[in-house]
This record gives structure tokens, C-alpha cells and sequence, in this order.
């Protein structure tokens, strides 16, 4: 197989990919066409269908595996798929597991890094709210381990929930013991459940897209609706402390035009906001910068999400 990744101008292909998602559209000359975005475990790409009734284009569906026909282009500055002939893939001629990104890491041991967080929360009700998720709620572990945390930006793919979320909370528990006057308890559930909406704003691999409920919501209300709710069932919470949970998850993306309705307005807010905008950023930049051979110091243009134009770094001198 032929992954993705490896794939460049003017490579021939005949692979099978899983269709992500299939759309109609009508070209300036008022021809339709089909737009296609195909994936596998090393990433994705768009492809086009020009002639969609033309023989050798069979019927299908999204998240159907299918064996393409094409050319590799490049336009306006990314790669896409040409297709000229289409087909079903059958039972067997293809893994699964070949068609869904993951994480490098071990989900079974970023979860237990994750626990070991959890039993180290010293006040009573963070550490009951947390058990009541994570150690508890039955299914959670494992639909927590799967989900990833964005449909395109950083950490999208399986177990990318759980590794941004770990990856926050460990900075925040550094941060608490950098700086003492942090409420360490408060800052490390906040971090733990700063992305929980996750889990109901997008839909699980394969289709890892938007919910109904996600667009209209988005996770950060929907993960303070989801950790509002579970306080009220466990008794004597103090509401102070509760309000400066939610506070922390509504203020994590840390400006309002970032999407947070509210601006940090206590300490461990902010901590929180700078972890994960130093987690979301450095993986962002990883991402876009992972697949280029060692010593390629070429500027690979400007890149929106970081709002620079990038490279890597030189190699390390000894």
C-alpha cells in the first residue's frame, strides 16, 4: 500500500482508500463533478471526479473503502487526486486499521499516566468528579482512548483526546509546582476536563466530523454543561469551587475572539489557557513539519494556523 503521505506530483496510483466524505458540486462551465476526501492512517487528501457518469466511476458512498484510479497534481499549493477510475473495495482486500490516523503513543499507557494524575488531586470533590468520568463512568475509558481532538488543526486522530489532554495536564502540574501559589487540585481538573466536550462536538473515527450539537454548541460549552451537571449529583461541593471549575473551561482558549465566552479572571484560568495554546501550537508545528527529511531547512510557506511562514529547525550541533 501506498500511503498518503509518501504520495507526490505526478505519481500514478491505483490504491484503496476510505472515503471520508463525498460532495456534489458544479464546475464554472456547468459540468458537475464529485469532490472527494480520502484518508488513511497517515493523513488525507482531496480528490476530484470530473466525468462522474463516465464507465469505470462506480456507485459509492462516504466512509466506503475504495480502490482509485489516478494522477497525483498539485493545485494552488496542494496536493490532489485526479480520478479516472473508481470501484468498491471488497471484504479482504484491505486493513482496516490502515485507514485510521493514530496516536504514537500508547493509549492504555497515556491512560494510566492520565489515572495517576487523578489519584494525585489532594482535595476530596476534584478527585470524586474526576473518578466519577474516568474511573467510573462504564464505556468512558474507552471512547476517551479513541476520540480524537480535532477534525483537521492538531492531535486529529485516534487517542489524539487523550494525548492533548494528558499533555496539558502535565504542563499544568508542572506550572503548579513552578508556581506555588497555584490551586494545584483546581488547575488539574480543569485541565483534565478542559476538552471533555470533545467527545460529543465530534462524531468518532471514521467520520471524525462536526455533531449537530457540536456546531451549535461547541465543546467548550458542551464540556461545561457536561461538568456542571455531574457536580450537582455529588453532595457538599462547594459552589465557589465549583463556579472556578467551570470558570477555568470556559476561559481555556484564553481570548474571547478564540471562541472562550470568558476571559481568564483567576490564575489558574490562565495556567490552563497557556498550556493548551503551548500544546495546540507545538503540535500544530510538529505536524507540519514531521514528514520533511532531516536537514531541509526549505521555508515552507505561510502556514495560517501558526500565522508564519515555517521551517525546521537546523540539526543539533555536537
Amino acid at each position: 500500500m501506498k500511503y498518503i503521505k509518501e504520495l507526490a506530483e505526478g505519481d500514478h496510483i491505483n490504491e484503496i482508500y476510505l472515503c471520508r466524505k463525498k460532495t456534489q458540486a458544479t464546475a464554472k462551465n456547468g459540468k458537475p463533478y464529485e469532490s472527494l476526501i480520502l484518508q488513511d492512517k497517515t493523513g488525507s487528501l482531496d480528490g476530484k471526479i470530473w466525468d462522474p457518469g463516465s464507465l469505470g466511476i462506480d456507485e459509492y458512498e462516504e466512509l466506503d473503502y475504495i480502490q482509485v484510479t489516478g494522477e497525483v497534481i498539485i493545485f494552488n499549493g496542494n496536493r490532489q487526486l485526479n480520478i479516472k477510475r473508481l470501484r468498491l473495495a471488497r471484504e479482504g482486500e484491505y486493513n482496516p486499521a490502515d485507514f485510521l490516523p493514530c496516536s504514537e503513543r500508547d493509549p492504555d499507557e497515556m491512560y494510566q499516566e492520565l489515572l495517576n494524575l487523578i489519584a494525585s488531586v489532594k482535595t476530596p470533590c476534584m478527585r470524586e468528579l474526576l473518578e466519577s468520568f474516568f474511573v467510573r463512568q462504564e464505556g468512558f475509558a474507552e471512547k476517551f482512548k479513541f476520540h480524537s481532538a480535532a477534525k483537521s488543526v492538531h492531535h486529529g486522530y485516534v487517542g489524539g483526546l487523550l494525548e492533548h489532554t494528558l499533555s496539558v495536564a502535565q504542563t499544568c502540574d508542572f506550572f503548579a509546582s513552578h508556581y506555588p501559589f497555584l490551586d494545584r487540585s483546581l488547575l488539574l481538573t480543569a485541565a483534565i476536563f478542559h476538552d471533555i466536550g470533545k467527545l460529543y462536538e465530534l462524531s468518532p473515527y471514521p467520520r471524525n466530523d462536526y455533531t449537530d450539537v457540536g456546531q451549535l454548541l461547541g465543546h467548550i460549552m458542551i464540556g461545561a454543561q457536561i461538568v456542571q451537571n455531574r457536580i450537582t449529583k455529588i453532595p457538599g461541593f462547594p459552589p465557589t469551587k465549583s463556579a472556578e471549575l467551570i470558570h477555568c473551561i470556559l476561559a481555556h482558549h484564553g481570548e474571547l475572539e478564540f471562541g472562550s465566552p470568558k476571559k481568564p479572571a483567576i490564575a489558574e484560568a490562565l495556567a490552563l489557557a497557556f498550556a493548551d495554546n503551548a500544546d495546540a501550537k507545538l503540535e500544530t508545528m510538529k505536524e507540519a513539519l514531521g514528514d520533511l527529511a532531516p536537514g531541509n531547512l526549505k521555508w515552507q510557506g505561510f502556514n495560517r494556523l501558526l500565522d508564519s511562514n515555517i521551517r525546521k529547525t537546523s540539526p543539533e550541533e555536537e
